[in-house]
Order: structure tokens, then C-alpha cells, then sequence
């Protein structure tokens, strides 16, 4: 697997650790007034969320790039704070967390039963559609502390996507063109699959935010394009600084 060095993620990484600190928790003390349907989608999403990632951080550190592996490790300390957003977002509803779900249970069973290219390329399943789902979230519902949490933890899966992307690149490069193809093919297949199952298990909360069913679908697919691309292409470079402009190029996909 090709390495161009990850020091710039490990940086912007520990500079949003270090914003956040500054920045602070959300005011939970105010409460928050949850829909039922949205309760019960927050709760789903909470328990994907959550989870120590030690897989994904052993097969990193197996990769043999200290710099990719330290970046995983920030990376999994955002998804575990999220997790412990939503969590506290709940509580301040009035509505405990889940111990478990079925979704989550299959899509760790899917990410752990290869190598890291496999956990990535499942992981971008659902990093994608968490992109049109808190987008969701962020614009339709009516309380202002969801509005924030929902905000804040979208900001990060927009940096998130462009950093698996590179490394996916990275990844893929020594198959021919059309196997890259092949595998990009089988991806969006995979993510057509999965945002199909949230339209359904989360089509009230969604109904509730102003997104119809068919139109959430339609959304993730239609966002796919640019990391689908920008998994298939040549190696290169890229780093945080194309973050921003990636996350530009995808809010403008789905918007």
C-alpha cells in the first residue's frame, strides 16, 4: 500500500481536539424537546456511534504508517464523541440510549471481516450516509440544542470522508482502472443498500425533519459521486486543506 505520510491529519485532528476544548460542550442544561419518531432515530444512530474501534486501529497499526494510525485513533476519539453528544442530546429529552441495534451489529461484522481496505470501504458506507442524515437532522429539527449537536457532528463527518477517501486511494492503486472500477461499482451497490435500510427504519423521524423517504435515497446517491471518485482515482496528496473544499463539493451534491 502506498504511504505518503499522514502528519498533516494527525495535526488538523488534534487542532479540532484542541478547538473543541476551547469551544466547549453544547448548554444541555436547558433540555431539549425530542419527537418520539426522532427519539427513537437518535437513539440508532447513537449506538452506530459508539464503540471503542479497536479494529480498525489494530489493522492501521498493522499498515506499518505510525502517522495513518495515529490519525485513526483521533478519528475514532471524534466518533466516540459523538457518540457521547448524542447521548447527553437524549438524556437532556428525557430518553435513555440503546444497549444495542441490529444495524450497527451488521455493519461491525461487515467492516471486521476482511483487511482495512474492506472496514474502510464499509465504513464510507455509513459515513456517507450519516452525511445526508444529520444534514437532515441539522436543517429540519425544530429544537435548537438538536440543531447544534446535529450541527456540530456533520461539520466532522465532512472532514471524515476526504481523510478515508485518500487512504482508500492509496489503497486501491494497484489494481488496473477497471478493477477500481469494479470495487467503486460494488461500493455505491453496498450504499444503495444501506441508505434504502435507513429510509425505511428511520422514515418517520425523516418524515418529521421534511425528507421523504425516496428523496433521503436519492440524496445519498446523488453525494456518492464525489468520494466515489475520488477513491478511484490516481494516488496523490491530498490532505486537510482539500478537506474543505471536498466537503464544499459535497454539501453542493446534496444540498
Amino acid at each position: 500500500m502506498i504511504k505518503w505520510g499522514y502528519d498533516a491529519w494527525v495535526r488538523d485532528f488534534e487542532a479540532e481536539r484542541e478547538r473543541r476544548a476551547r469551544v466547549g460542550d453544547p448548554t444541555w442544561s436547558g433540555g431539549a424537546a425530542l419527537d418520539p419518531a426522532l427519539t427513537r432515530s437518535l437513539q440508532r444512530f447513537q449506538v452506530g456511534e459508539d464503540g471503542d474501534g479497536s479494529a480498525l486501529i489494530g489493522k492501521a497499526r498493522r499498515a506499518g504508517d505510525a502517522a495513518y494510525a495515529e490519525a485513526v485513533r483521533l478519528f475514532v476519539a471524534e466518533e466516540q464523541n459523538h457518540a457521547r453528544m448524542l447521548a447527553l442530546l437524549l438524556a437532556a429529552g428525557g430518553a435513555d440510549t440503546l444497549s444495542g441495534h441490529w444495524s450497527d451489529t451488521v455493519f461491525v461484522r461487515l467492516r471486521r471481516l476482511l483487511g482495512l481496505r474492506v472496514e474502510l470501504l464499509v465504513l464510507m458506507v455509513a459515513e456517507v450516509v450519516a452525511l445526508r442524515y444529520y444534514r437532515a437532522v441539522r436543517e429540519g429539527a425544530a429544537d435548537p440544542l438538536v440543531v447544534e449537536v446535529a450541527g456540530r457532528i456533520l461539520a466532522d463527518e465532512e472532514r471524515h470522508v476526504p481523510f478515508h477517501c485518500r487512504r482508500l486511494r492509496e489503497g486501491l492503486a494497484g489494481l488496473p482502472r477497471p478493477g477500481r472500477r469494479a470495487v467503486i461499482a460494488a461500493w455505491r451497490v453496498l450504499l444503495a443498500g444501506a441508505a434504502v435500510v435507513v429510509a425505511v427504519d428511520h422514515g418517520p423521524a425523516l418524515r418529521g425533519l421534511g425528507v421523504r423517504r425516496g428523496a433521503f435515497v436519492r440524496d445519498v446517491l446523488r453525494s456518492s459521486a464525489e468520494p466515489g471518485g475520488a477513491m478511484c482515482g490516481a494516488p496523490g496528496r491530498p490532505g486537510p486543506a482539500d478537506a474543505a473544499s471536498r466537503a464544499r463539493a459535497l454539501r453542493r451534491r446534496t444540498g
